[in-house]
């Protein structure tokens, strides 16, 4: 089985804080690798036609993010990121 995760969060997804999968969006499930990574590549052109900043980490996590979108925490009182992460797992 092979699975997209997509993710939101002030964080990158390779950190996989405590309490992580709260922060997932959307998730998707394939038995084939070949239709997995198609649809993997799909999202990833789809995620850098709209944000300008990408990194990637061990071949399996990919995060986007633009400057412009930040959130406020009242706790750290700062301006924090706010990331969309993409994890590829094999399952």
């Amino acid at each position: 089985m092979y699975e997209i995760i997509y993710m939101k969060a002030d964080y990158e997804p390779w950190w996989a804080f405590e309490g992580w999968e709260d922060n997932i969006q959307e998730k998707y499930m394939f038995v084939q690798e070949k239709e997995g990574i198609e649809h993997l590549n799909k999202i990833l052109g789809e995620f850098r036609e709209k944000f300008p900043l990408e990194k990637m980490k061990e071949d399996k996590y990919w995060v986007f993010w633009s400057d412009k979108e930040q959130c406020f925490c009242d706790s750290c009182d700062e301006d924090l990121q706010i990331y969309h992460g993409i994890i590829w797992n094999v399952i």
